[in-house]
């Protein structure tokens, strides 16, 4: 695959493998690609949690918020933590 990323960004991917912190543009690019893996797949768990909330509203089951919100943010943090790929 060949990429054409536009000076600005090829500078910094370049910057980044000079400083020492990629050994190569390839392992660079491949992070960000995994980090945007990772955001999308956060916010398809995010759509698919509201998604549900908004069944269960419309089918009124409904509960109070205060309990609503503790299980979004105890979603959101299982999201955050990193996970161990072995």
């Amino acid at each position: 695959m060949s990429v054409e990323l536009g000076r600005p960004l090829e500078e910094f991917v370049e910057s980044l493998v000079a400083s020492g912190r990629f050994t190569s543009r390839r392992e660079v690019l491949r992070e960000g690609v995994r980090l945007i893996q990772e955001r999308e797949a956060r916010a398809s768990a995010v759509n698919l949690f509201l998604a549900e909330a908004h069944e269960d509203a419309d089918a009124a089951q409904s509960r109070p918020m205060d309990d609503v919100f503790v299980d979004l943010l105890t979603e959101l943090a299982s999201l955050r933590e990193p996970k161990n790929e072995g």
